[in-house]
């Protein structure tokens, strides 16, 4: 394994900035992850088929579930059912806006594009940047089947444009707006879209009045695809901000970029489970299975067929045990017993002009490595056992690691971590890398931490089996 290098720190930040540019959407960040695991030559399974005799020790694999989650996982060379998982648990999804069923709107001369909220965003923040869309869109193929494609349009076509100063004087004071009508963005005005639109008609488009959707906005997502209009069955589009994640600050030490929460998990995670595997036989005495589970729908609880309260993880471990012939009736409860999830999600970095909003000894810094997060009212799932564990094998290879705990006089998030220990009886420890601006357009990590994380998920996948011998706790 690569030691924390300067070089290595600067890759792995320049790697996740390149992750976070492919991956508008959460589509797109699974399907940048599926071409990385074949790469990495993991074999894909399909849910809908059968898995018996497929999976073999010392094998890799991965699987996806509605083109929004994916989990992948490398089989240890010694593991039998009843065998313990290393899991790193993370999320594909951001706050957005995401287009309504029926999005065609206009007003005052504007085509606008009607649009849900998505999560808790700071939705101040999009006002007055330059979005454009991304996502899925079913298509009819010719043989009367649906397929599914990625759209992605780089040139911002939207923007949410906030009042001028002088039609109100309070903006400065307490700047409020209504989800509902203010943040509706504007395409085209009327005029150059419809000039435009019979300009470019043709026989393959449908009766406009009866579209959802405004004819000039379907022709350029049919346009990208290199389909016909009438080929768009429907979509799941949200917008993004055009503007690139790049590495700033005037020491390079900083990472600017959409989406960090929670991209930057996902990356560290599947890029950890990959480097762990660098040798060809870096599981070859391993009794666990190493799994890495990226999930949709957290920004909104996770209650989803795709989300971390699905059956996807319990599935995904009950069906592996089965392809194994002479497991037994109890191996799934055993393998549970004897697994670690290292639930990750982005943490709350100590903000400058507001540091009185952190508990006065747990204070995350950018660029002193991620934080384990603790709340005994278990918001997380951190315990005592799983903290220990986490910190030794951090100790054994210098990686720095910092604690979180959120005020008793304010709010505290969650994430994935509770309710998968929760739901499957998973030890667990809930862990991210410090964020400033979490939930704005654009947020702030440190370039160091990233290398940081991956290099802490490495050893956790390549350690985990031998510590967690040496640990007895009933």
């Amino acid at each position: 394994m690569a030691s924390l290098t300067k070089a290595h720190l600067q890759r792995q930040a320049e790697q996740l900035v390149d992750f976070v540019n492919k991956a508008p959407s959460p589509f797109h960040a699974v399907d940048v992850c599926r071409n990385w695991l074949r790469g990495a030559n993991f074999t894909e399974l399909k849910e809908k088929q059968s898995w018996e005799g497929a999976i073999k020790p010392n094998g890799r694999y991965y699987f996806t579930r509605n083109g929004s989650s994916i989990v992948a996982f490398a089989v240890g060379g010694k593991f039998r059912p009843g065998g313990g998982i290393s899991i790193v648990g993370a999320h594909t999804d951001s706050p957005c806006f995401k287009l309504k069923p029926v999005s065609k709107k206009t007003s005052s001369g504007f085509l606008q594009v009607g649009v849900q909220v998505y999560g808790g965003g700071l939705w101040y923040t999009w006002f007055d940047r330059d979005l454009s869309i991304s996502g899925r869109v079913m298509v009819r193929d010719s043989a009367g089947g649906y397929t599914h494609r990625l759209v992605s349009l780089e040139d911002p076509i939207m923007r949410i444009p906030s009042l001028a100063i002088h039609l109100d004087r309070t903006a400065n004071d307490a700047f409020t707006f209504n989800k509902e009508t203010h943040l509706v963005p504007i395409l085209a005005t009327v005029s150059k879209a419809l000039n435009g639109n019979q300009q470019n008609a043709d026989e393959s488009t449908p009766d406009q009045s009866s579209l959802a959707h405004h004819p000039i906005l379907l022709e350029r997502i049919a346009k990208e695809l290199k389909v016909n209009v009438d080929e768009i069955a429907d979509f799941e589009l949200c917008l993004y901000d055009t503007q690139k994640a790049v590495i700033g600050g005037i020491c390079k030490e900083f990472i600017y970029a959409s989406r960090l929460d929670n991209l930057n998990s996902s990356y560290c995670a599947i890029e950890g489970l990959i480097n762990s595997l660098s040798d060809e036989k870096a599981a070859a005495n391993d009794t666990h299975i190493r799994m890495v589970a990226l999930f949709d729908n957290e920004e909104i609880g996770s209650t989803s067929a795709y989300g971390a309260n699905s059956s996807l993880i319990e599935s995904a471990i009950r069906r592996i045990h089965a392809s194994f012939p002479g497991a037994s009736s109890t191996a799934f409860e055993e393998s549970i017993a004897n697994s670690f999830l290292i639930s990750s999600d982005v943490t709350h970095a100590v903000h400058p002009n507001y540091s009185d909003k952190h508990e006065r000894d747990h204070r995350p810094e950018l660029q002193k490595g991620p934080s384990i997060k603790v709340n005994a009212n278990q918001r997380y799932a951190t315990t005592s056992v799983t903290s220990t564990i986490l910190k030794d094998i951090a100790k054994r290879n210098n990686i720095p690691l910092q604690e979180f705990v959120v005020r008793n006089d304010c709010a505290c998030g969650s994430t994935i971590g509770p309710m998968m220990s929760s739901n499957l009886g998973l030890r667990t420890v809930d862990i991210g890398n410090p964020l400033l601006s979490m939930h704005s357009i654009r947020e702030v990590c440190g370039t160091d931490d990233v290398g940081m994380s991956v290099k802490l998920f490495e050893h956790f996948f390549a350690e985990f089996a031998a510590l967690d011998a040496k640990i007895t706790v009933d």
